[in-house]
């Protein structure tokens, strides 16, 4: 096994962390596209790749609102968000053609979420036997395209057909 991985990419973000004030998704939905790794906006959410993937292509679907509450979601909010996450498992199934998906959302920190005070849901294409070894040994995740790249990708072919 090698003694070290590259992933130069990951430095920008890291370094860039700290410099970023108040709420991720508020940033992001405020930023360029491009930034902000926004792949596809509607009216009241938006999707977006995580910068911290679990797998390639892991896109995350939030409200345009700040909402730290799941039940404080207006119908419309809710409705908007379903249909992104649809769109999305669309998008990801033709860009990257997984064998399946995990779709969920992480309600309050004891449950799993990073982030608690902004609702989102996570979108994560799945393949037989991704539970790649270098979590394990290394605490590194091995994603092989850039993040940019991804977006771009999946942007271009919004709304999926």
């Amino acid at each position: 096994m090698p003694e070290q991985l590259w992933a130069p990419w990951r430095l920008e973000y890291v370094r860039q962390a700290d410099e970023v004030p108040g709420c991720i998704f508020c940033v992001a939905a405020a930023g360029d596209d491009e930034d902000m790794l926004v792949v596809a906006r509607g009216t009241l959410a938006f999707v977006l790749l995580n910068r911290y993937p679990y797998a390639s292509g892991h896109l995350m679907v939030a409200p345009l609102r700040h909402v730290g509450d799941f039940l404080d979601l207006s119908d419309e909010e809710a409705a908007e968000l379903h249909a992104l996450t649809r769109a999305a498992v669309a998008a990801l199934g033709r860009a990257f053609a997984p064998h399946g998906f995990n779709v969920g959302w992480n309600l309050g920190r004891a449950a799993g979420a990073g982030v608690v005070d902004h609702v989102h849901q996570h979108v994560v294409p799945r393949w037989g036997g991704d539970t790649n070894f270098m979590p394990v040994l290394a605490d590194v995740k091995v994603v092989p395209e850039h993040l940019s790249d991804t977006r771009r990708r999946l942007a271009a072919d919004w709304p999926p057909q």
